[in-house]
């Protein structure tokens, strides 16, 4: 019988809870403690019988952890995250990467300095359906990328809006939403080369956007178009479209459509089209789908922190990753507020 490895997650809050959740039950991982100041937290991990802390470096002093889950504030990222590498500690780091660039940049340089691997919940790459589309792609069933189109569109009620920061610049659904799509674009299409914005608050009036379309430029000439909002009643989204968490039900939607020289796909429903013979606008096109098995994604993920661990897999979503996602990201805000063309530096 395998022994699972200990992880201490930081942050007992909407997402930590749920890789505690899922640490409570995997084959592979266990949950070694909490650090998180909230009493709501305390009681957890009492509840759990595992420790609990409020600070989270003294969780590292004294856990047998061997991985670390970290799920707080994006503003402490980089501090726990270079705490974590310097005790030789590989770490899931939520996403965003961190707050900025530069903090960014610090936690590549720390994980290369200290060869222990950190890597980035786009929890979306170890779902069955995204890497078979990517299969797709690379084995040149669409044939050269042309365009993408991506919806996130849903509606946050208003209790979600009772935290203040959710109603301030930064807790809009460019980096909580869109984030994600951009790294499912990077992970299918390669690197953002340039981003064009713009974005709204004119549904709630707060500081923070409810609504925002992006223009993306791949190196490899493709063009991608993205639309976010959590002001709008509607399925077109992957959280509800996927089937990811339990929480909401299940739309038989897609809100992704890739298209290319040889065909297009859909997702997360992975329809295929395609011309059997001859091509044209007046030829039939083929349709296929695959139905693939689910599999949770975080607990993939999970499972892939300890093969990091044990040196038997490379990072799926590495810190590098993280930084040039976050950096496409954040140019969209740059971008809605110049009203021109922010160029990517890789």
């Amino acid at each position: 019988m395998t022994t699972r490895m200990p992880v201490a997650v930081l942050g007992a809050g909407a997402i930590g809870r749920m890789h505690i959740d899922r640490l409570q039950v995997h084959e592979d991982v266990a949950l070694a403690g909490i650090a998180d100041p909230t009493p709501a937290a305390q009681q957890l991990a009492r509840a759990l019988g595992v420790p609990w802390f409020a600070d989270p470096h003294e969780l590292l002093a004294k856990t047998n952890a061997r991985a670390v889950v970290v799920a707080t504030p994006n503003a402490t990222h980089a501090d726990l995250g270079e705490a974590c590498l310097a005790r030789g500690l590989p770490v899931l780091m939520e996403k965003p990467l961190a707050d900025t660039l530069e903090n960014a940049r610090r936690l590549c340089d720390a994980s290369a300095a200290s060869g222990t691997p950190l890597i980035v919940g786009h929890q979306r790459r170890h779902n069955p359906l995204l890497r078979r589309a990517r299969e797709l792609v690379r084995d040149g069933a669409l044939g050269r990328a042309v365009s993408a189109t991506v919806m996130a569109t849903w509606l946050k009620p208003d209790s979600y809006f009772d935290m203040a920061w959710r109603r301030q610049a930064g807790g809009g659904p460019v980096l909580i939403n869109m984030i994600h799509d951009i790294d499912l674009l990077r992970f299918l299409l390669g690197e953002v080369e340039s981003v064009q914005a713009l974005r709204s608050s004119a549904v709630r009036g707060f500081e923070v956007e409810d609504t925002a379309a992006a223009m993306l430029r791949f190196a490899q000439g493709a063009l991608a178009t993205l639309v976010t909002s959590d002001a709008a009643v509607a399925p077109w989204n992957w959280d509800l479209a996927a089937g990811e968490a339990a929480h909401y039900a299940q739309q038989d939607v897609d809100s992704i459509f890739v298209t290319g020289t040889e065909g297009s796909l859909t997702l997360p429903r992975l329809q295929l089209f395609r011309f059997a013979g001859a091509r044209g606008w007046h030829e039939p096109l083929t349709q296929e789908r695959t139905p693939l098995h689910r599999r949770d994604p975080y607990v993939e993920q999970l499972r892939h922190l300890r093969a990091l661990v044990e040196g038997r897999e490379e990072p799926v979503c590495s810190a590098l990753d993280g930084l040039r996602t976050l950096e496409a990201t954040l140019a969209v805000h740059e971008a809605a507020a110049s009203g021109g063309t922010v160029h990517l530096e890789h």
